[in-house]
């Protein structure tokens, strides 16, 4: 079994099902409701276990219960929370998220802003066995710390940049950088997920690549820009399909698939998840993934 680390944010969802996205200030009802956890790093971490390798989560959490929740999720989805750290007199992290008839999601979250920043409590060697390392944007100075213990063990280090990162040098850092579109029209000032990742490309010394829906994902190859298109499906729930496809492509990299071999596999993951509703619930199993890529070519 891959072992994967992942270091970052993880949070309790309330993921509402609605008819459309509410734009008007009053009472509205939802159709369904699914208190699920959640969180970039921990969903990676869950796609990564039920894909069938080994994951291990690094993430701050208050003192709380919503903590307890958290973490007896990630536990039964086989993460090991060993460096799951509870701050007394914190509050863990909380998302709203309502989900329309099309999958789209509108996300409000509360993460408390007095978190310490601080990794002296993190490994100082990568736990044995460690075959790959995954980031977020949500604790920059946890992901710059494991991508470190990750170049010195020369393993693949991804960084899941949905945002514009603060530090500018956790783009060195990463082997595997992949953005959101929003995150590389942020760093970049592009709409042009193509034109964003060439803008990047002079000088790149780590793989990039943006995923851009149902348009697939652009990833630089050899300097050149390639293109992988997204696999047809009715998408009944978005929420979380990224961060899956992000522990998705960390396994697919520590089992020793590159390039477009890894994005398709991550891809596929991505995918059956999008249709299913509830947030990470709908991330799948390694089975289901490779009948998915036999059924699709």
């Amino acid at each position: 079994m891959t072992r994967v680390f992942c270091v970052g944010i993880a949070t309790l969802d309330y993921v509402y099902r609605m008819d459309e996205i509410p734009t008007r200030p009053e009472k509205h009802r939802a159709s369904d409701l699914v208190v699920v956890g959640g969180g970039i790093a921990a969903n990676a971490a869950v796609a990564v276990s039920r894909l069938g390798g080994q994951a291990m989560l690094a993430t701050r959490l208050g003192d709380d219960f919503t903590a307890q929740e958290i973490v007896a999720e990630l536990e039964a989805e086989g993460v090991d929370c060993r460096l799951c750290r509870r701050l007394p007199g914190r509050r863990s992290p909380v998302s709203a998220i309502l989900v329309d008839a099309r999958g789209e999601r509108l996300v409000v979250s509360y993460a408390d802003r007095s978190y310490p920043a601080d990794t002296d409590w993190l490994p100082r060697e990568l736990p044995a066995g460690t075959e790959a390392v995954l980031g977020d944007t949500r604790w920059e100075e946890g992901a710059a710390h494991v991508f470190a213990l990750a170049r010195h063990a020369g393993i693949p280090a991804v960084f899941d940049a949905d945002r514009a990162p603060r530090h500018h040098q956790m783009l060195a850092l990463a082997s595997h950088v992949a953005f959101s579109a929003q995150g590389l029209r942020e760093l970049t000032g592009l709409d042009d997920p193509r034109r964003g990742l060439e803008s990047l490309a002079a000088g790149a010394a780590n793989w990039l690549a943006v995923t851009v829906g149902v348009e697939g994902v652009y990833f630089l190859e050899d300097g050149t820009v390639r293109h992988e298109p997204a696999f047809a499906v009715k998408a009944v729930d978005t929420l979380g399909a990224g961060d899956v496809w992000h522990g998705a492509l960390a396994l697919a990299l520590g089992e020793g698939r590159r390039g477009r071999e890894a994005v398709r596999f991550a891809s596929a993951a991505a995918a059956i998840k999008a249709t299913r509703f509830g947030g990470r619930q709908g991330a799948p199993t390694r089975a289901e993934v490779e009948a998915f890529l036999a059924e699709n070519g």
